[in-house]
C-alpha cells in the first residue's frame, strides 16, 4: 500500500480487507476543485517536480477533464466502484441538459 493507494478496513476487528492503487484505469471520484462530485476513469498523471501533479480523468459519457491530484480520491478497481455513486452517477451536466 503506498500513498494515494484506497484501503477497506473492517471496522469491528481494523484489519485491511482490501486496498486499490492508484493507477490508470481505476474510478475515482473528484473531492475539491472546479470538478468535485465528477466520477471517472484515470487516463494518465503529469508529474511535475516542485509544482503539482495533474491527473487526466474520462467519465462515463467520454468527457475528459483534468484536476490535481490532491482532489482526486480512488473510489473502484477498475470501472466498478466500491461505494454507491450519487444521484448522475457523478456525471457533470452542461447547463442546457441541466436545465431540464
Amino acid at each position: 500500500v503506498k500513498t494515494n493507494d484506497t484501503v477497506r478496513v473492517d471496522i469491528t476487528t481494523g484489519k485491511i480487507l482490501d486496498f486499490v492503487k492508484f493507477e490508470a484505469g481505476n474510478t475515482v471520484m473528484i473531492k475539491g476543485g472546479n470538478n468535485m462530485g465528477r466520477v471517472g476513469i484515470i487516463m494518465h498523471r503529469e508529474r511535475h517536480p516542485g509544482s503539482f501533479e495533474i491527473v487526466h480523468v474520462k467519465d462515463a459519457v467520454g468527457h475528459t477533464f483534468s484536476t490535481r491530484l490532491q482532489n482526486i480520491f480512488v473510489v473502484g478497481k477498475g470501472t466498478k466502484p466500491w461505494i454507491s455513486l450519487p444521484k448522475g452517477n457523478g456525471i457533470k451536466l452542461s447547463i442546457v441538459e441541466d436545465r431540464n
